[in-house]
């Protein structure tokens, strides 16, 4: 293959791939030609008055150190980079639209603190937190952000300057998801080490990562290039959204960047879909932690990461519950009681039923050990869900009227395959509680597949009740009445609207 071949089998948007070209040709005329294009590209979004002739760039520049900081494989070594690679690089990403913001000048961790939502530079809070203990954080913290820089202005390259904000999204997903191959890491890796799928640096290195993870990083490189995003968490999950006006873009970034209809992400118990700040993310990364810590048992840890996040989420439910059960987990049974009675009996902001463990705690109805039960983790072995299903018939033995515990020792029997004992289970949580609508729900499964038709109707009209007094009508509980209605109609009941 001649040389001019070569080049014109390049990618002509390919940063890494032009500047790779030039530095193996740099004498030759098609080299100057790569080079010169490269500049061409990162300087296509800078202001005409900002751009600083090529000549004056080189030789201080060190090619080879962006490429391999750009093209750095899972399975490579860390990138070594100097104090003044650093600088080079940040000085071509001055233009990137992050440096706007308060948040990206900020070199302590205290500092984050005292700025507005949007004020806040997500990846330099991160990065600050996360290496507060290194030798050099400072240092750790400009070589991610060179990282996310060069991604950025990849992206960038391959935009119009008057690219709109759909476009830009589509290449942010085209990089990360196909250009540079992140995924969703296998159940086996995560399972066991969540946190270091969270954290931005690991999400980089390894390019895998988790909901929170790879979200995390497609916020970092959207406020470089000014994609306006909204945070939304459904229970569980997090994902980014684009909104104008009634154009709605969910990106689900646990599955390559596609638009997912937003009623897919609504449940029985889940009415809405809760957006968040980005000074909420900052805390929703030690949240991730710290819940790894509480099914470790390691509870000091999980305390110290709950209490990191408290003061970036401070009317946050979910946090006070979490931290109110760690407290209990150290026998700090007053801070875990006050907690509790901020929350007990209360429906969080996304839910349809109120959260049932403060109550059942403060009541009586639950002891430390029953709700330390509940928090048992299981792995996909048989053993392990019998282990946890001894515990907790000995937990509920003595707290019988614990509705958590009751639904646990269900679900146990569901992920034995044992559906009689199941449903004979959901029918005293039942009891307990008509009014949970998730409840509701299994029952109507678990008659439905045991042909109890019915009673599966009877459940279902309940189920249906409780949630229109919400004003909620999800999808899921539309197509089990359709499935009733196929094997037992009933004039009776209306179907779904």
């Amino acid at each position: 293959m001649n040389l001019q071949t070569l080049y014109n089998s390049l990618d002509p948007t390919s940063i890494s791939k032009l500047f790779a070209f030039y530095e193996l040709y740099p004498d030759t005329d098609l080299g100057k030609d790569a080079l010169k294009r490269v500049w061409d590209l990162i300087y296509l979004h800078k202001d005409k008055g900002d751009k600083t002739p090529v000549s004056i760039k080189l030789p201080d520049l060190d090619i080879g150190a962006m490429i391999a900081l750009i093209n750095k494989q899972p399975y490579e070594k860390e990138t070594n980079i100097t104090l003044k690679q650093l600088d080079q690089i940040e000085k071509i990403s001055s233009h990137l639209k992050n440096r706007t913001l308060k948040g990206y000048g900020v070199l302590e961790k205290e500092e984050v603190m005292k700025l507005s939502s949007d004020e806040i530079d997500l990846a330099r809070a991160l990065l600050l937190y996360q290496y507060e203990a290194s030798e050099d954080p400072i240092y750790e913290v400009r070589k991610y952000e060179a990282n996310l820089d060069l991604m950025a202005l990849q992206i960038l390259a391959r935009l119009s300057k008057d690219a709109t904000d759909l476009e830009k999204i589509h290449a942010i997903n085209h990089f990360i998801f196909h250009e540079m191959k992140f995924r969703f890491p296998p159940h086996s890796l995560w399972a066991k080490d969540i946190d270091i799928y969270t954290f931005l640096p690991s999400v980089i290195d390894n390019r895998q990562g988790v909901c929170l993870g790879v979200s995390i990083l497609y916020l970092a490189l959207a406020q470089r290039i000014d994609v306006p995003l909204e945070i939304i968490t459904p229970p569980g999950h997090i994902y980014v959204r684009y909104k104008d006006g009634d154009t709605i873009i969910n990106i689900e970034t646990t599955a390559r960047g596609v638009n997912t209809p937003s009623d897919m992400y609504l449940g029985i118990n889940t009415k809405l879909l809760h957006e968040r700040s980005l000074k909420e993310v900052v805390g929703m990364a030690f949240v991730n932690q710290a819940s790894v810590m509480l099914h470790r048992k390691d509870y000091d840890t999980a305390v110290s990461l709950y209490e990191k996040a408290m003061p970036f989420t401070p009317d946050d439910d979910l946090i006070k519950l979490l931290l109110g059960i760690t407290y209990l987990m150290q026998y700090e049974n007053e801070k875990a009681e006050d907690l509790f009675k901020q929350i007990a009996g209360k429906t969080f902001i996304d839910a349809v039923h109120e959260e049932t463990i403060p109550m059942d705690y403060l009541s009586g109805n639950a002891t430390v050990d029953a709700i330390e039960a509940v928090f048992t983790p299981v792995d996909e072995t048989r053993d392990s869900i019998l282990q946890k299903q001894k515990i907790l018939l000995s937990c509920l033995e003595e707290c019988p009227k614990f509705r958590a515990g009751q639904l646990q020792l269900a679900v146990s029997w569901l992920q034995l395959g044992r559906g009689k004992e199941a449903l004979e289970a959901l029918k005293k949580c039942y009891e307990l509680d008509k009014k949970d609508p998730t409840m509701n729900y299994y029952l109507t499964v678990l008659s439905l597949q045991r042909l109890q038709y019915q009673e599966a109707w009877n459940f279902l009209t309940h189920t249906k009740e409780i949630l229109s007094s919400n004003n909620h009508n999800p999808k899921m509980l539309k197509s089990l009445e359709y499935q009733l209605r196929c094997v037992y109609p009933n004039p009776i009941h209306k179907i779904c609207n």
